[in-house]
């Protein structure tokens, strides 16, 4: 493994399990306290939480994926073409991002099998029910944020200075999910740290293929446009 992508997931496993065992012992007033906010927060967070769905994410890139390469292959004009492959590498790269996300979350879920809050009465924050192959019992890590944590990492990644801004996005989705009472903050933590990873580890592999991506000189994948071309 590249030593910058394993420092960083390093680095992002150590934020994970710091972070969820912190939370997890504010768990249950936390989640309590959010979904007992005044009627117009939980509102807007009902409104804005379904953004961090997988399949339109998914779906659109794929699709985007199809059209650019039909446009890359019949195209005669040279910066047309160009211009779809790049789009169709961007889609491709947000296709994987989302794809091994979502792939990596539903595992998760599905091992460890984390009761959701609305059966806090009767189970508790921390009834764990591996193999259960029910919503109900797929708290942990939160689906939402992961996806929109790939989703907005994947342009961080794409618009190093504009990260602030993607994470503030992140973070809105990823407290919505506290808020309308379907995860536990530490579900949420974990979702938004491996959505982020899946996001990093993707730029790593574009750069060693110099798609979108190319390394710089301590070997950290960065956006083409941003780096000198490489000497002849």
């Amino acid at each position: 493994m590249n030593r910058p992508l394993a420092t960083s997931t390093l680095w992002i496993l150590a934020a994970t399990v710091v972070l969820v065992l912190a939370l997890i012992p504010f768990d249950p007033a936390l989640s309590q306290r959010a979904q007992g906010l005044p009627g117009a927060i939980v509102t807007f967070n009902q409104r804005i939480t379904d953004f961090g769905t997988f399949s339109w994410m998914i779906y659109g890139s794929a699709v985007i994926i199809i059209v650019a390469y039909i446009i890359h292959r019949v195209s005669r004009n040279e910066t047309l073409a160009g211009r779809a492959r790049t789009a169709r590498r961007l889609s491709l790269y947000f296709f994987l991002t989302i794809g091994a996300t979502s792939a990596l979350v539903h595992l998760f879920k599905l091992i460890v099998g984390r009761a959701r809050p609305e059966l806090f009465a009767d189970h508790g924050a921390y009834s764990l029910t591996p193999f259960a192959y029910d919503d109900l019992y797929s708290s942990f890590p939160s689906g939402h944020s992961a996806a929109v944590s790939a989703f907005f990492g994947a342009f961080s990644m794409l618009a190093p200075r504009l990260r602030p801004l993607f994470l503030i996005g992140a973070l809105m989705i990823g407290v919505s999910r506290v808020i309308v009472g379907a995860h536990y903050p530490s579900d949420v933590a974990a979702g938004l740290l491996l959505g982020l990873w899946t996001a990093v580890a993707t730029a790593f592999f574009f750069a060693r293929k110099e798609w979108l991506f190319r390394f710089n000189e301590k070997g950290w994948p960065l956006p083409k446009a941003l780096l000198p071309p490489p000497a002849q």
